[in-house]
């Protein structure tokens, strides 16, 4: 393969709600607009909470913050593209763009990917061996957990983009999302055995190793809830996870639907709803997620809202 980008194709289309009538698209930029002005409010709020109140300076808290802080860059790596896009009346993104977007939006994913699983780990140390919670789960383990995560996110991202420069695209460049993602391997017209080999080894690790890890994780705390005699004690046990658990089968169950269903099966709706879920909804449900049903974290809002106010 030649060290040099061959492309002849200097920009893609972004396809994925082009599709919806005139009026129907003036719903979904309002509608996207809003859901992404709360997910950056929502999420941000949540950062500022647990860094303001020194009760939330916990290792479930550190991990939640910093999902907060990826959330937010994940969802900001495709909706102001989209609503740019939206009032510009294109669909266009430069082929350099696109590239850009796809790496970013490697990063955060995996992020989330590592950073569910760290929180699953810690729901694990908390439920299965409280009274080693704080010699298990110390301030440099997760610091050194977070720090790992993001070096393996970004060298993977570096991986998939750098081989994405070596491919040709000749004529197709109609995305059918309305982002870059790997998807655009189909567009090419050059041999795309390596990147597909990639794909599937490398970045099929960095997906299937955490979320094999969560499910060990959850198993384990299944069996010790179990054993719990009260049924206060089971649900006590069992509410500390219960935001998580949520979290995760929103996260998972969307890239399943989106990246692991037969083609066969899928539809312009079905793929447009799944990457609609997967890159806006999840990102702005997790805040209300984490704080509706936790006493802290309300508290936490309320302190830091009431500051806002109050400075106004």
């Amino acid at each position: 393969m030649s060290g040099a980008n061959q492309s002849s194709v200097s920009e893609f289309l972004l396809m994925g709600l082009s599709r919806q009538p005139q009026q129907q698209q003036q719903l979904l930029f309002g509608l996207f607009l809003s859901m992404y002005l709360v997910t950056v409010l929502g999420n941000l709020l949540i950062i500022l909470a647990i860094s303001t109140d020194s009760r939330l300076h916990t290792p479930m808290y550190f991990f939640l913050s910093n999902l907060s802080f990826v959330d937010v860059c994940f969802t900001s790596t495709t909706i102001p593209k989209m609503l740019a896009n939206h009032i510009l009346g294109s669909h266009t993104i430069s082929f350099s763009g696109c590239l850009t977007q796809l790496y970013f939006l490697i990063v955060f994913a995996d992020m989330d990917n590592f950073l569910l699983a760290g929180m699953a780990y810690d729901r694990f140390v908390a439920v299965c061996h409280p009274l080693h919670y704080t010699t298990k789960m110390t301030h440099q383990l997760c610091a050194l957990m977070v720090t790992g995560s993001w070096v393996i996110s970004i060298l993977n991202a570096l991986l998939h983009t750098l081989l994405m420069t070596q491919l040709s695209f000749c004529a197709d460049n109609n995305i059918p999302h309305f982002f870059c993602d790997v998807s655009i391997l189909k567009l090419s017209c050059s041999d795309t055995y390596l990147n597909e080999m990639m794909v599937l080894i490398v970045a099929g690790l960095v997906m299937i190793t955490p979320f094999f890890c969560i499910l060990v994780s959850y198993i384990l705390i299944a069996c010790a809830v179990l054993r719990v005699p009260s049924t206060k004690g089971k649900w006590k046990a069992f509410s500390t996870c219960g935001s998580h658990l949520a979290v995760v089968s929103l996260f998972y169950g969307t890239i399943i639907a989106l990246y692991f269903n037969p083609s066969s099966s899928h539809s312009a709706e079905t793929d447009t709803t799944a990457t609609v879920m997967y890159t806006v909804v999840t990102p702005m449900l997790n805040p209300f997620i984490y704080s509706l049903r936790n006493k802290d974290m309300k508290g936490a809002l309320r302190k830091v809202v009431a500051m806002g106010f109050s400075s106004v």
